[in-house]
């Protein structure tokens, strides 16, 4: 897109600025230098996270999240000699942390915070809808149906009746970075309980629901200084109290914000764990098709609204690699793997449904895919190569399937694809969609997320100007992304 205005420059000539990526299978602090003309980062710390398997079902940990951020911040900070602007954070959407406390400032965590892949949402949804139907929660909070959703997780954990306070995994660690408790608006949109077009909380919701308004604190933009680091934690700071800036911190949010969108008709694919398939919109859709199709309306940056779904994306093949790794006790080697998937002939690829629930939980793919087929009478892959070339070309199929969908709910032609993240740099996978969706994928950046994250700071720190438009032609200018065109 043509920007509508010139990024503006400060008195000074590029800020530095730390985003904290929390992802579900590791987390890092990506140290970002941004200007007018300048878009420069690396990692400068990264630390493993992933599911903990406890007695009463899957958990996160967060309290090590925490401390490895804090060891990554301090590093930051020794590496720019304390010349930090701000930091962010961004992570997965839903999970929730609950605290008690009266002094809003000293609230103590009640419990770990349980893994969205638990599966003892199955009694929430129950709980939910016998409450509101489907079709009514659709109407209120745009939302896709997903298990996992944060009402249908609270409908089921029974909140501890000495709860006060609930934030999302990015809030709370941003409250025991500051002290402070907001709400991030990107978010507080995947809790089920705001409402799609005021993007306040929907208190009446809460209310049918059995749940207190005061347990949530208030929603607040990207952009808003959240507050600065406590002052318990200068002497892992390396002396330093830092600014603390929201900024999408669903990483999808950020994610978007980090696609150079090239024409307004443009769809994105951020690919991870999950593929987010979908458009960036002014408003929401909420209409019987899209609540059909299963898309949802989430809340992005500066007001617009992220109409998509959630397709099966990388899980299903590192799953698949992790229960290779068991089997033999070695490492997987992806790149040779996907290198042969590349010579598989296509009269032996198998195309499956990757969105079957059966895919959801960690466990043993190759079995699950073989059990799926065999139901279905489809072939069941013979070998690892023919495999990975079956999920590749599933996963592509699913991309390719909902992009469709998408453009006809919205009434959007859709001319290009941006693939961001991981998956970009999977070129069978980013090839296969060109090929099954018929639209040239542009593939990158990989880091969209941190990117995002960073551009938001810098925006609040008065280092860029304009609109999401006008920082995504900053991307444009100083990254080259690759092009997939259809090839069949």
């Amino acid at each position: 897109m043509t920007p509508t205005t010139t990024p503006k420059v400060t008195t000074r000539a590029t800020t530095t600025h730390a985003a904290v990526d929390l992802g579900a299978s590791s987390g890092r602090v990506v140290l970002g230098r941004v200007g007018p003309d300048t878009l420069e980062f690396h990692e400068a710390a990264r630390f493993s996270n992933g599911v903990v398997p406890m007695p009463d079902g899957l958990h996160w940990n967060l309290v090590g999240l925490y401390e490895q951020a804090l060891a990554g911040l301090g590093a930051a900070v020794r590496e720019t000699k304390g010349e930090l602007s701000s930091v962010a954070i961004d992570s997965w959407a839903v999970d929730y942390g609950l605290l008690t406390g009266a002094e809003p400032h000293r609230m103590q965590l009640l419990g770990t915070p349980f893994h969205y892949r638990d599966d003892r949402t199955a009694a929430g949804v129950k709980k939910v809808h016998g409450r509101v139907g489907f079709a009514e929660l659709y109407r209120r909070n745009g939302l896709q149906f997903l298990p996992f959703n944060t009402l249908y997780q609270l409908a089921q954990e029974g909140l501890a009746p000495h709860a006060d306070r609930l934030l999302m995994v990015p809030d709370l660690l941003g409250y025991w970075f500051t002290g402070e408790q907001l709400t991030e608006g990107t978010n507080a949109s995947t809790t089920g309980l705001l409402d799609v077009h005021t993007k306040e909380w929907d208190t009446e919701l809460m209310s049918t629901l059995g749940l207190s308004s005061e347990l949530f604190a208030p929603v607040a933009a990207p952009g808003t200084t959240l507050g600065v680091t406590r002052a318990e934690l200068t002497p892992l700071l390396g002396g330093h109290q830092l600014p603390v800036t929201l900024v999408g911190s669903h990483d999808t949010a950020s994610a978007i914000v980090g696609t150079p969108l090239s024409t307004p008709d443009a769809a994105y694919i951020s690919c991870g764990t999950w593929g987010l398939v979908g458009l960036e919109l002014q408003a929401p859709v909420v209409t019987d098709a899209s609540r059909a199709a299963n898309f949802t309306n989430e809340g992005g940056v500066d007001g617009r609204t992220r109409f998509l779904t959630n397709v099966m994306g990388t899980w299903l093949l590192s799953e698949t690699l992790r229960a290779w790794e068991r089997e033999e006790g070695r490492e997987q080697d992806l790149t040779a793997l996907l290198d042969a998937a590349a010579q598989v002939s296509p009269a032996a690829v198998v195309v499956f449904d990757v969105q079957d629930e059966r895919f959801v939980a960690p466990g043993d793919m190759p079995a699950r895919i073989a059990q799926l087929c065999a139901e279905q009478d489809l072939p069941i892959p013979a070998g690892k190569a023919e495999l990975v070339r079956s999920i590749v070309e599933s996963i592509a199929a699913g991309f390719a399937a909902a992009l469709q969908t998408a453009g006809e709910l919205a009434d959007r032609r859709i001319d290009v694809v941006h693939m961001v993240g991981g998956g970009s740099l999977n070129v069978l996978l980013c090839q296969a969609t060109a090929d099954r969706s018929g639209y040239p994928v542009v593939a990158g950046p990989v880091e969209a997320t941190a990117i995002g994250n960073l551009l938001i700071q810098a925006r609040t720190a008065g280092m860029l100007s304009g609109s999401l438009e006008d920082l995504r032609e900053l991307i444009i200018r100083t990254h080259s992304p690759i092009t997939y065109r259809p090839q069949s």
